[in-house]
């Protein structure tokens, strides 16, 4: 996605890339030279540039984002830490810069404190708008001006395996161009989870159930009788379905009961209604990252915030039984834990998002935890680290608006 992003800004009439980083620095010079920019390699103290629309790369984000003398409008975060990834994002914002999340895991596990930075700090925090809860967000903006109701807001899912591992999806990776513990975080369903959980903090919506129903149906039109919207309420809902066509795409069912504009939506060819289905048969990821660019750095405008707070979180559960000693490989991906959306309950579950091994904090399993049981703190070894730290922080400044 990084070097998707990096050629996208770099073909946006009025955008150029500042600096590009990444552990690996074959990888950020690849993205560098993918805007179609000179490029050069950052070193030392970096005080000019060789030529002004050069775009520096570098394997160490923080040399760069802490160098004043590199100017930059926007921050897009596109690794696949969270720790790490809240400490580029904090700095950025310490130096009064806007913030893109394309990373969902620390835009869900650390949004409201770095919301409470950029207001702090008068600039811009958002999600990305290319996933597909950025796109369901664009989509409900729409239909809510038109007047509708959120009953329903829905991603189309092709194929869920509670159950992948990392090692199991190596080949598959390796032909979507994907990390297989990132292959492994989308085939387990944990980042369908991820995704559907920001839409829900952003607008108030809540899953059915722990990890939503997520029914099989063969075409995304099946929504409007595999779901009971009557027995909803007034509470709009997050869901998906599964295996249906148009695969990749998200959908939304709103409710309008005005008889005057139910019998144009059905001069439309929107159905009888009172529930009605609007669907968007693709997402394009890095292509709509640069309209949240410009529209944080032009118009201070967001696209997505958890504005409703932590109403929902994404849980960790086990995969198989896990033993007491058994090292954590990774949380989001790994080989030890799922990861499903529920309504925040204030229990002592664990987000997966907190379950991030670091190269000098390894984490373990400290109490035997069945297959399928949600993982509780007492079952697991956590170390202190800068994500805990940073976790912690966000409890007390939760603590503290509410007492409030």
């Amino acid at each position: 996605m990084g070097l998707g992003i990096a050629r996208q800004i770099g073909s946006t009439p009025g955008m150029s890339l500042s600096f590009v980083t990444d552990l690996s620095l074959h990888d950020a010079e690849q993205a560098a030279r993918a805007s179609g920019q000179s490029v050069a390699r950052a070193g030392g103290a970096i005080r000019s540039r060789p030529v002004p629309a050069t775009c520096l790369f570098h394997e160490d984000a923080m040399a760069l984002l802490g160098d004043t003398s590199v100017e930059f409008d926007v921050l897009v975060e596109a690794s696949n830490s969270i720790g790490m990834a809240a400490l580029y994002c904090r700095t950025a914002i310490e130096r009064c810069k806007h913030v893109v999340l394309m990373n969902a895991e620390v835009d869900l596990a650390l949004g409201p404190l770095l919301q409470h930075d950029a207001r702090k700090g008068g600039v811009v925090v958002t999600s990305d708008g290319g996933d597909q809860h950025g796109v369901l967000k664009r989509m409900i903006d729409d239909i809510s001006l038109w007047g509708f109701r959120i009953v329903q807001a829905g991603n189309i899912k092709g194929f869920i395996d509670r159950y992948a591992t990392a090692n199991a999806l190596v080949d598959e990776a390796a032909n979507r161009y994907l990390n297989p513990i990132q292959c492994c975080a989308y085939t387990d369903g944990t980042k369908l989870n991820i995704e559907m959980a920001l839409l829900a903090n952003g607008l108030g919506l809540l899953p059915t159930r722990p990890g939503m129903e997520g029914p099989e149906c063969a075409d995304v039109l099946e929504v409007m009788t595999l779901f009971d919207f009557d027995s909803y309420g007034d509470s709009g809902r997050v869901d998906y379905i599964l295996g249906a066509e148009p695969s990749g795409g998200v959908y939304v069912v709103g409710h309008c009961d005005d008889a005057l504009q139910m019998r144009y939506l059905h001069y439309y060819k929107m159905g009888e209604g009172p529930y009605y289905l609007f669907y968007r048969p693709y997402h394009l990821c890095h292509l709509e990252t640069p309209r949240v660019v410009a529209e944080c750095a032009l118009d201070r405008r967001a696209l997505l915030q958890p504005r409703f707070g932590r109403v929902t979180d994404v849980f960790a559960y086990a995969k198989r039984h896990v033993k007491a000693g058994t090292p954590i490989d990774h949380g989001i991906g790994g080989d030890c834990f799922y990861g499903m959306i529920d309504a925040n309950q204030d229990d002592d579950r664990v987000p997966i998002s907190l379950i991030e091994p670091e190269r000098t904090h390894s984490l373990r399993v400290a109490r035997d935890i069945k297959k399928d049981r949600p993982v509780r703190w007492r079952d697991l070894e956590i170390p202190d680290s800068y994500l805990i730290r940073c976790w912690r922080e966000q409890i007390l400044m939760e603590r503290g608006s509410n007492d409030e």
